[in-house]
């Protein structure tokens, strides 16, 4: 593995989900893989879980690390071609990932999408220039589209609490107050696309998702309906995709919350979340608090999908 960007950078994802749960068993059998290796881990946006996990697996393997926050105690960074440098902005980004790639062996970016521009969002913008520009291999700790550090350590999660082969697996959008990014849930569904799990959308109409990463999966209007018989429910808001509302809130519906009434419609169903999580808008407290909230277990498994793809990578240097 050279880059970890999306889930078409693993060559099998039953063989590293297998891998990652093997390595949890030990997660220190490998600590001296990357001694004298470096990981920079730079963050455009707020990060707990993905800072403090990812962080953590590169300690489990002996590397050392680089936090930088690009928002705090350092130049601020141009980001556009072409424009001239006369504002607040005094180091252009061009220049600073090239020197940032001198200081580490890996580098991992945390780039949410603005939207400003879907194009840009969708082309990674920032998270490409480091591909192109570091020299080195770069792991996406969330970008503009994708989020596959977090769908690998849901699949861990899944893995380790199905009690069948083939589980019916729901991602349900669920209300917030503010717009959120495409990325958890199009990686979700383009890593579930990868597995022979039984597995379906369901959203109001106005919130479809690229078909880019939906394909063929089916997709319910009926929340009720589509949680009928679950196994899992993955809740997870996301802003508007269309051309005409991108990055917009076109509903605040909390009839879409999941509730213990919701939860009542399935199989006794655990229930997933990436976190954090508004509470009483995106699920009510007696299911986040309940025996079928996997939320804390599914955020410890973080810290297992960053070090078997960190392992990976080192691998390859």
């Amino acid at each position: 593995m050279r880059n970890f960007l999306s889930v078409n950078d693993v060559e099998s994802v039953d063989s590293i989900v297998k891998e990652a749960l093997e390595l949890k068993k030990d997660r220190y059998r490998f600590s001296e893989l990357g001694r004298n290796k470096t990981l920079l881990m730079i963050f455009f946006n707020s990060s707990l879980r993905t800072r403090l996990s990812t962080q953590k697996a590169a300690m489990n393997l002996g590397m050392n690390v680089i936090v930088l926050d690009v928002n705090a105690g350092m130049w601020k960074l141009e980001t556009e071609r072409g424009v001239i440098m006369d504002g607040d902005k005094t180091e252009h980004l061009l220049e600073a990932i090239p020197v940032m790639g001198c200081y580490c062996d890996v580098i991992g970016v945390r780039s949410f999408a603005r939207f400003e521009s879907k194009e840009d969002d969708y082309n990674e913008k920032i998270l490409n220039q480091f591909v192109k520009y570091s020299g080195k291999p770069v792991i996406s700790m969330e970008a503009a589209t994708r989020h596959p550090l977090q769908t690998l350590a849901d699949l861990i999660t899944i893995e380790e609490y199905k009690d069948k082969p083939r589980p019916k697996v729901v991602m349900s959008w669920a209300p917030h107050p503010k717009a959120l990014p495409q990325a958890v849930p199009n990686s979700f569904v383009e890593w579930m696309n990868r597995t022979d799990y039984e597995f379906v959308i369901t959203h109001p109409h106005g919130y479809e998702l690229s078909e880019e990463f939906v394909g063929n999966v089916r997709i319910e209007y009926d929340q009720d309906k589509a949680l009928e018989g679950a196994d899992f429910v993955y809740a997870k808001n996301w802003a508007a995709y269309a051309d005409e509302n991108y990055g917009k809130v076109i509903s605040k519906d909390t009839s879409w919350t999941i509730s213990t009434e919701k939860m009542a419609l399935t199989n006794n169903a655990y229930f997933m979340h990436c976190l954090p999580v508004r509470r009483n808008m995106i699920v009510t407290d007696d299911v986040i608090e309940s025996e079928r909230s996997i939320v804390i277990p599914e955020a410890a498994n973080r810290e297992i999908s960053a070090q078997i793809v960190l392992k990976k990578i080192i691998e390859n240097l």
